[in-house]
């Protein structure tokens, strides 16, 4: 499985990256919603799975998501977003926009693990 992981803070990249790659799982990370655009052109194969932010610089996951689904080759890649917001009304946001699933921070290694492996149906 290939995931590429977008979020502005350092830590939880690399605390994302750590995780995924112990199950095995290639992880690509990017800094933000514009690094997250471009490193998804640039990846081939197109990952199985993006988990992004919401707040973020430049472009935060709410636009990172809405410019993903506007483009076909893409459109069928989940998208989970991975944050520290909880409220509903960001998640039916996130929904709207063409977001997968919802995950609030700080995650639980096995359930990203298994978030991941359910929305890709890979193991």
């Amino acid at each position: 499985m290939r995931v590429l992981a977008i979020d502005d803070s350092r830590t939880i990249r690399d605390m994302v990256r750590l995780t995924l790659e112990r199950e095995g799982i290639e992880t690509t990370l990017a800094e933000d919603g514009i690094h997250g655009l471009e490193v998804l052109e640039g990846l081939e194969p197109y990952p199985d799975a993006i988990l992004t932010d919401v707040n973020m610089p430049r472009l935060d996951g709410f636009g990172f998501i809405d410019r993903v689904r506007k483009q076909d080759k893409f459109a069928g890649i989940p998208i989970l977003v991975l944050t520290t917001e909880g409220a509903r009304e960001l998640k039916l946001k996130a929904r709207a926009a063409g977001a997968t699933g919802w995950i609030v921070k700080p995650f639980d290694p096995a359930r990203l693990v298994g978030a991941l492996r359910t929305v890709t149906g890979l193991t």
